[in-house]
């Protein structure tokens, strides 16, 4: 993941000072462990801005309002009690090359700043800090104690000190290419592992950047380049200082790269952005969106998993029940053999074999020596009555499991489908799973405690396909865009499709009034409903279709589950579609 370095974090701050400096703190909000916002007001507009100590994705930005649920973080009640009403007066880069960002608070602009807000965006090494006047800590994400650290503590009621600086020279305009030539050649190595330990605030990616914009590989040696080489990329050093330092009008110029952000613009394969703000946190929401789907998506596919093991076990005991039930009319017409030929019974007899009332053929039957024949006759009857009240009692209960496996299958096949959803961002792909997580704790197979509110979840659409004749074809991504689409979003005219007793979504066709499918839309709608359920890898999908009023939903059936009538079949071929990602 790519981090701020000094450049980037520079370019942000000059790009939020003349827009919220000064500014009135409104609130204070912590979104997560690691990332707080801050509510601002200012003459003209309100907005917030983000302070994020992440391990990897430190950074300070202007960023959306956080959603409407309760902050229950501890260092946000602390500072929103202290800040609460008092205005931003100062944000600064206050160390030399060092990423360390001073935000001052007072009690109105001009007025002597009151308390201290250090933002330490440092890699895993990042903090944040508020001291009062005096630079004394009040509160701080991370302490650090003298066990932890013998550089530098940071602690509660001791006064704040700045990171100890790096022992490497800066970067100056100033300095003459022979100087600079001879301090990066010093040593034969990687050229871009040898600028960045050559001078302090410098990047690997930065250094990269820069290297690749000269024309030159960043992991070619310093002995390999001549004296033209050198020129050349002492023309962009000194362009990136003239940026940076803002010299002579140059400017930051953000873009989204293939793989990150640049604020400087000179990469290849680049997406320009309005902002410094807007390329630095659309690539860690983005990137921390991926790491949360990633997360929530392992922890609903092993929950199901588990759950549906300990399911089918539970239908398999139910099934070997029932099969051994399926003999119980046996015991029955043996045991009336038995007490029709009690002459041809005899003491100690283990085995009598008997002719079968119907067919005449030799029927076996096997004794308890020790009982007479009315007695092993009573046995028989008895063993009959119990696998009968076995397969009454049964059957209901292995009904239920079988409809559990049926809905968590259906869950099941939502999630794995949702990392296709390319044409989707990865912001969509986590809501749909939220929705999925949500469904799963209303249903009861998740706890109570993990309850996702309201403000959590966005809204998703269902996929959304066109056929060969032009019709719409809506697919659900999970149950709750089933639900919606079969008895809510559905008309009259709409044709219901499913994979026939395959878990799956289900795919509603618009058909306009008037208007008549033709054999391609059926063939097309049934090969992307094949495609969208767990048969996704077969050759041949059966696919059933009905109109939208024979698809009913049982009294009590889970989210998705529905019954139908008056259905045709069709056969889809999930390899045969192009599906856009």
């Amino acid at each position: 993941m790519q981090q701020v370095d000094f450049t980037t974090l520079t370019a942000a701050v000059r790009e939020l000072q003349p827009d919220w400096i000064p500014a009135r703190v409104e609130t204070v909000y912590q979104r997560d462990r690691y990332t707080l916002a801050l509510g601002l007001r200012t003459l003209e507009k309100k907005g917030w801005i983000a302070i994020s100590w992440h391990p990897q994705a430190a950074r300070i930005v202007l960023t959306d309002p956080p959603p409407r649920i309760p902050d229950t973080f501890t260092l946000s009640q602390q500072l929103r009690s202290v800040l609460g009403g008092l205005a931003m007066v100062e944000m600064n880069m206050v160390a030399p090359w060092e990423r360390l960002v001073r935000l001052a608070f007072a009690t109105r602009p001009g007025a002597e700043a009151r308390y201290y807000l250090y933002v330490e965006p440092i890699g895993k090494y990042s903090n944040l800090t508020l001291t009062d006047a005096d630079n004394l800590i009040i509160t701080t994400a991370h302490q650090v104690s003298n066990k932890q650290s013998s550089v530098r503590t940071i602690e509660t009621g001791r006064p704040y000190e700045v990171p100890p600086s790096l022992t490497d020279p800066m970067p100056s305009l100033e300095e003459p290419i022979d100087r600079w030539i001879e301090r990066v050649s010093l040593i034969p190595d990687k050229l871009n592992q040898r600028l960045v330990r050559s001078y302090r605030g410098l990047s690997t990616i930065l250094m990269n950047e820069l290297i690749a914009t000269a024309q030159l590989s960043p992991i070619q040696t310093t002995d390999t380049l001549d004296r033209s080489d050198w020129e050349n990329l002492f023309a962009y050093w000194q362009k990136w200082l003239r940026t940076l330092t803002q010299v002579e009008g140059y400017q930051f110029h953000p873009h989204l790269t293939t793989n990150g952000f640049s604020v400087l613009g000179w990469s290849d394969s680049v997406t320009p952005v309005a902002t410094v703000n807007d390329a630095v946190e659309t690539y860690y929401t983005q990137i921390l969106d991926r790491e949360a789907f990633t997360q929530l998506k392992h922890q609903l596919t092993q929950k199901l998993s588990t759950i549906l093991a300990k399911l089918r076990v539970k239908a398999n005991t139910f099934k070997t029940k029932l099969l051994e039930s399926t003999g119980a009319d046996e015991y029955r017409t043996n045991a009336d053999l038995l007490m029709a030929y009690l002459q041809e019974w005899q003491p100690g007899m283990n085995q009598i074999i008997l002719n079968d009332f119907e067919t005449g053929e030799p029927v076996k039957i096997k004794l308890e020596p020790e009982k007479n024949a009315i007695q092993n006759a009573q046995f028989l009857y008895k063993r009959h009555q119990k696998l009968k009240r076995a397969k009454l009692a049964v059957d209901p209960l292995l009904a239920e499991v079988q409809a559990q496996i049926d809905y968590l299958e259906q869950v099941e096949a939502s999630i794995l489908q949702t990392e296709e959803d390319r044409e989707n961002d990865v912001r969509d792909m986590l809501q749909t799973l939220l929705e999925i997580k949500k469904e799963l704790i209303d249903t009861g197979y998740f706890p109570a405690a993990d309850r996702i509110a309201k403000a959590e979840l966005a809204e998703t659409k269902p996929r959304s396909l066109k056929t060969p004749s032009g019709f719409e074809l809506l697919i659900g991504r999970n149950n709750r865009q089933n639900d919606l689409l079969t008895f809510k979003t559905a008309t009259e005219y709409d044709l219901w499709f499913h994979a026939q007793e395959i878990a799956g979504s289900h795919g509603l066709l618009r058909i306009t009034p008037g208007a008549v499918a033709e054999e391609a839309d059926l063939q097309f709608t049934a090969n992307a409903v094949a495609y969208y359920s767990r048969a996704r890898q077969s050759q041949a999908v059966p696919v059933v279709y009905t109109a939208t009023k024979h698809v009913y939903k049982p009294k009590g059936a889970k989210p998705g589950m529905v019954i139908y009538k008056h259905e045709q079949i069709v056969w889809g071929h999930p390899q045969g579609i192009e599906i856009d990602r």
